[in-house]
C-alpha cells in the first residue's frame, strides 16, 4: 500500500550557491511506493493530499498543489500570483530518498538541483 510522505528539497550546490542553500527549497507530501516514487494513482485517489510548499529563508513564499500533468509530468503546482510552478525533470523515474537529487524546471527555463533532505512518512 502507498503511504504519503513530507519530502524536504533543499537547494543543492550550484553556480552562486557553492555549498548548496539548506534553506531554500520545497516541502512536498505525496504518495511514495514502497521503492520511494511518486505513485500517480494514489494522487489521483487522494489530489485534496499532494501539498508542495515553497520556503525561503526559512519562510513560506509560495503553496500550491502537487498534481500529474499530461504526459505524466509532476508539477508543484503554486497559486497563481504568488510563486512560479515548477515541473519535475523525470519525476516519475525518480527515486525520493534521503540523499538522492532531482532537478525542476522554472516556466522561465530554469533549472535547479535539490537534494531530498527529509522523507517522513505522514
Amino acid at each position: 500500500m502507498t503511504q504519503f510522505h513530507h519530502i524536504r528539497l533543499e537547494l543543492a550546490r550550484e553556480a552562486g550557491h557553492p555549498a548548496g542553500a539548506p534553506n531554500e527549497g520545497y516541502d512536498i507530501v505525496a504518495p511514495l511506493d514502497a521503492e520511494g516514487r511518486l505513485d500517480g494513482d494514489a494522487l489521483r485517489d487522494a489530489p485534496e493530499r499532494g501539498h508542495v510548499r515553497r520556503f525561503s529563508q526559512d519562510a513560506t513564499v509560495g503553496k500550491g498543489q502537487l498534481r500529474q500533468g499530461p504526459g505524466g509530468r509532476w508539477i508543484l503546482d503554486m497559486e497563481e500570483g504568488v510563486a512560479d510552478d515548477a515541473t519535475g525533470f523525470r519525476f516519475g523515474e525518480e527515486r525520493f530518498v534521503v540523499g538522492e537529487y532531482v532537478s525542476l524546471s522554472l516556466p522561465s527555463g530554469e533549472q535547479h538541483t535539490y537534494v531530498v533532505a527529509r522523507v517522513v512518512e505522514v
